[in-house]
């Protein structure tokens, strides 16, 4: 493969902007990357947080946001450590890491999602060595941010550090585990990584969107003894109760409030488990209070950075109570993500029943699908 290669990609120029599709070069190719072409790629409400400006002053527009790329390989650089990576592997694409901090390099259980550098290397969208892109806008030459998550996956053609790639089984299953990336592992991962609920245990799970629902759908496989999904859309609840939840509730609709309902369905004791995909600060807070005695609490969604959250110190000492941070399910990829892919030819872990493939040209309506609850997970094929 010849560069410097024209292309296109969705690109972000100001905040609040729409996704542009747009005539992009890739100029380069460093030994430890991976020229991969898009065929599919998850959509992930992080994608909107670039698209609004929200990671700065991390990630500069103009930006191409998508990470939960799935494609096939063009080209792989010299150094790059799996020798056996070539030309027409069909790979799906998870988060970068520096691959050598103390949690990277763990001699009995590396870990990316732990990285030190996780944030910076994820959201800057630049090369982790000098901070530089491979992609320039061909209008203009101007430097597009072009490593949103090591790949930023909304783009025909991208380049791609080693660490963010994963082999597919098949180049068939590409648009159905596009989004093993980061959706389904965060939701799978915190339930089966972190949580590792027993079957006569309990949990909810706050937010019936891909993260949710793929949590659900982790705890089901345990399976677990009751599972409760909360949304405030009976769209994302028909179908969490489809892909295993025991219990559905509207908290919209909980004229006593979500916390005492949940109580009223585990016999006034509580949950063992819970886990917050929503990031409102709100919720966390009912999340935290709906935890039975020595229960532990998951956040998932993140809230905003000026938000404070209350606790209740006597209930939270007195009952025991664990909350913990959670990012990429505590997921490391090269690991995790086969895992999920075994559970889904088992028959538990049905994702088929939450995702949509869209043409990029439809992405607006994907979105706007994902927002109304229509679709769970959209991908869009490139």
């Amino acid at each position: 493969m010849q560069l410097p290669l024209e292309t296109e990609a969705l690109v972000v120029n100001t905040p609040g902007g729409d996704f542009e599709m747009t005539p992009i070069v890739i100029n380069d190719l460093r030994p430890d990357e991976v020229l991969v072409e898009m065929k599919y790629s998850g959509v992930c409400h992080t994608d909107f947080w670039l698209q609004q400006g929200a990671l700065t002053p991390l990630l500069t527009l103009p930006a191409i946001a998508g990470h939960e790329g799935a494609g096939v390989i063009l080209a792989v650089g010299a150094d790059v450590q799996d020798k056996t990576l070539a030309p027409g592997d069909p790979v799906l694409l998870s988060f970068t890491a520096c691959g050598s901090c103390a949690e990277c390099t763990h001699d009995s259980e590396p870990n990316f999602s732990r990285c030190a550098a996780f944030a910076p290397l994820n959201l800057s969208g630049s090369r982790r060595a000098d901070g530089s892109s491979p992609a320039t806008l061909a209008s203009s030459g101007r430097p597009v941010a072009a490593q949103f998550f090591g790949h930023s996956s909304f783009a025909r053609v991208s380049v791609v550090h080693e660490l963010c790639v994963v082999r597919c089984p098949k180049k068939e299953d590409l648009a159905l585990y596009a989004p093993m990336g980061c959706g389904y592992q965060t939701g799978a991962g915190t339930v089966l990584n972190v949580l590792k609920p027993g079957p006569g245990q309990t949990v909810v799970v706050f937010g019936a969107g891909s993260v949710g629902c793929a949590a659900i759908m982790a705890a089901a496989s345990v399976p677990v003894k009751q599972l409760i999904a909360v949304d405030v859309l009976g769209k994302k609840l028909e179908v969490a109760r489809e892909v295993g939840a025991t219990d559905v509730l509207d908290s919209s609709q909980c004229a006593g409030g979500v916390v005492e309902e949940i109580k009223k369905l585990t016999g006034g004791r509580g949950v063992d488990f819970a886990i917050d995909t929503t990031g409102v600060s709100a919720v966390v807070e009912q999340m935290l209070d709906c935890l039975a005695y020595a229960g532990t609490a998951a956040s998932v969604g993140v809230p905003p950075r000026e938000d404070k959250i209350t606790v209740g110190s006597g209930a939270f000492f007195s009952g025991k109570k664990t909350w913990l941070a959670v990012a990429e399910g505590d997921s490391h990829p090269p690991e995790f993500i086969p895992r999920m892919i075994e559970l889904h030819k088992q028959g538990k872990f049905p994702i088929e029943k939450i995702s949509k493939v869209y043409p990029v040209a439809e992405l607006k309506q994907a979105i706007s699908d994902m927002k109304d609850g229509t679709t769970i997970k959209a991908i869009i094929e490139f």
